[in-house]
């Protein structure tokens, strides 16, 4: 994260417009975010997309004739690229829990689950007309495993390495970030593209579960610190450490930081919870109402 404070928009903004969408991310880039965060999986032949379940989500795709499906519908891994695109992921279900969580989401009808290579295609600043350019990344690419849960998603290597050769065809490198939960993942991209920032994502439930989710990292060794851990997994400066922001405190954000890492906490909503971090510290925010965050940055 190059220079200043970070504004990420978490799934693009979902709270301002549907998430994981190209028209959510190219209202992001024009209200003025430093990055977006979307998540990706790999469709049954190889592409992979910008979807956050790993079943699509009932609460937010119809089928070509408007329907919504009302539950869990397909696995993306069991779909092509063609067949995912058909669904309209443009508005949340009326009446549904989801809808009533992100009751001030503005509805784009007709907006599909897009492949990475057009959301990396739109943030290249080439693609951005007369938006500011900006260093550092602008593209935050969570990749989404599940270690407990396998058979949902493809191997992290596979993912990491589809993602990878996406990054290098738009010649982006330069412009990406990698997290994930599963450390797996960043184990392995820590492998093949040592020069690709990574974000280590952590949860109560996977710091519960080191031994499933941490690609062998084991805080144990640490004393139990979960910034040392990230430390000695990441062997490289400037990795950032993703942490659930209820789960901070300004100790750990001054250890994480004596340590090298860059604080992201994530998924933070109200303006309280975003003064009092920033005030502790960090130096980004993931956030569903980017719109809320430079509010709160213009204030202080």
């Amino acid at each position: 994260m190059a220079g200043g404070f970070h504004v990420s928009g978490h799934r693009g903004g979902r709270g301002l417009w549907p998430e994981n969408t190209l028209e959510g991310f190219g209202a992001a880039f024009a209200l003025g975010v430093d990055s977006v965060e979307l998540d990706v999986a790999l469709t049954a032949d190889g592409v992979p997309v910008v979807v956050h379940d790993p079943a699509l989500n009932g609460d937010i795709a119809r089928t070509a004739d408007g329907r919504w499906l009302g539950k869990a519908g397909p696995l993306v891994r069991a779909l092509p690229r063609a067949a995912l695109h058909r669904f309209d992921v443009g508005r949340l279900r009326p009446g549904s829990a989801y809808a009533a969580q992100f009751a001030s989401q503005v509805a784009r009808d007709g907006a599909r689950i897009p492949a990475l290579a057009d959301v990396l295609a739109l943030a290249r600043p080439a693609c951005r007309g007369a938006q500011r350019r900006r260093a550092g990344v602008v593209v935050d690419i969570e990749i989404k495993t599940m270690p407990d849960r396998p058979e949902l998603t493809v191997a992290p290597e596979r993912l990491v390495d589809a993602v990878l050769d996406v990054v290098a065809v738009m010649g982006m490198a330069g412009q990406v970030a990698l997290r994930s939960f599963d450390w797996r993942a960043l184990n392995h991209a820590r492998r093949v593209a040592p020069g690709i920032p990574r974000a280590y994502l952590t949860s109560a439930d996977t710091a519960a579960a080191p031994g499933l989710w941490w690609g062998g990292a084991d805080p144990v060794r640490h004393g139990g610190s979960v910034p040392a851990t990230i430390a000695a997994a990441s062997e490289a400066p400037g990795t950032i450490w993703a942490a659930g922001y209820r789960s901070l405190t300004p100790a750990l954000v001054a250890e994480a930081r004596g340590l090298g890492l860059s604080v992201m906490p994530w998924t933070v909503n109200e303006t309280s919870d975003m003064a009092r971090l920033i005030g502790w510290g960090v130096e980004a925010i993931c956030t569903d109402y980017p719109d809320r965050l430079r509010a709160v940055l213009a204030g202080s």
